[in-house]
């Protein structure tokens, strides 16, 4: 392993590309993903890109509280805003897995330097993925936002990733959403946004729960992204939290047949308590660790 970690850089070509993957060696990942991985300190080139956040959940010194949510790290927003752009993480140990997750979930085209420790997890992650059915579906949304290059609306759409509002970033409202923002409007004043979780809490009155199209329930350290056409959806959950989660229950709008479940290190598993009702498919899954696929039709 030490031999491994010592010579480990690995540059994985992105898969919706379908350009071919650079080589790699053998000995480490399987290539997939617009993703490199370094257990060794990154290059200079490497240090040009954007630095993003340590995914996972954080103390805030004078917000915690025992009816407080935790406050979570994503940097889903940051890579849904700017496609283009290119990130690297610089990951403390017992981060890797959670990063190369949370990059390949958002397509993400990242450079990570992750600890020696943290190998064979991250290296698991890119397996996993590899060995779960390649399916490519568009984003499923209830919210479209106009984004004008702000802080605020940045920090909005952060919030309503943390929140599980499925967004969609428009250049003006659209027609297809059951609410439409754009900040600075009458209805959205900047002053209100200014205050993002109050913000995307009146977001999340107007929408309605019942009106949502991903919910999830006994965990507030879990966040979705669902996508789909009309045959078949698949949703991918990243735990940011620190343990496993047993029985992580999810409610999706629409009648769907029962699916699979693809969990790192289990594989394929099945679904439980699976049922229809109301217009709504709900289900939980047996045991989440830091990522899940759930497809369904």
């Amino acid at each position: 392993m030490t031999r491994l970690a010592a010579l480990l850089v690995l540059t994985l070509a992105a898969v919706d590309q379908g350009a071919p993957a650079p080589a790699v060696n053998q000995e480490s990942c399987p290539a997939i993903g617009a993703l490199t991985m370094s257990t060794q300190p990154l290059s200079p080139d490497q240090m040009t890109r954007e630095l993003v956040l340590v995914p996972g959940t954080v103390a805030r010194p004078g917000l915690a509280s025992p009816t407080r949510a935790p406050w979570i790290n994503t940097n889903g927003s940051r890579f849904m805003r700017n496609t283009a752009a290119k990130y690297r993480y610089e990951l403390p140990a017992g981060k890797g897995a959670l990063g190369a997750a949370e990059a390949l979930v958002y397509s993400a085209d990242a450079v990570l330097q992750i600890a020696p420790a943290d190998l064979s997890a991250a290296c698991g992650i890119v397996t996993f993925v590899k060995a779960t059915p390649s399916v490519q579906l568009p984003d499923l949304a209830d919210i479209g936002i106009v984004d004008d290059g702000s802080a605020v609306v940045g920090e909005v759409m952060n919030l309503f990733v943390r929140r599980n509002l499925l967004f969609q970033i428009v250049p003006a409202p659209q027609p297809g959403f059951a609410v439409n923002v754009k900040v600075g409007t009458p209805e959205y004043p900047v002053a209100e946004a200014a205050d993002p979780s109050a913000f995307a809490l009146k977001i999340r009155r107007q929408l309605t729960d019942e009106r949502r199209r991903m919910r999830i329930f006994g965990s507030e350290v879990v966040v979705g992204r669902l996508t789909g056409d009309d045959k078949r959806i698949r949703l991918h959950l990243l735990n940011y939290g620190n343990r496993e989660i047993a029985g992580l229950r999810v409610r999706l709008r629409g009648t769907y047949r029962g699916g699979d479940a693809y969990v790192p290190g289990q594989g394929r598993v099945d679904l439980i308590d699976f049922s229809v009702a109301d217009g709504a498919t709900e289900f939980s899954v047996p045991l989440l660790t830091t990522y899940a696929i759930v497809d369904l039709k």
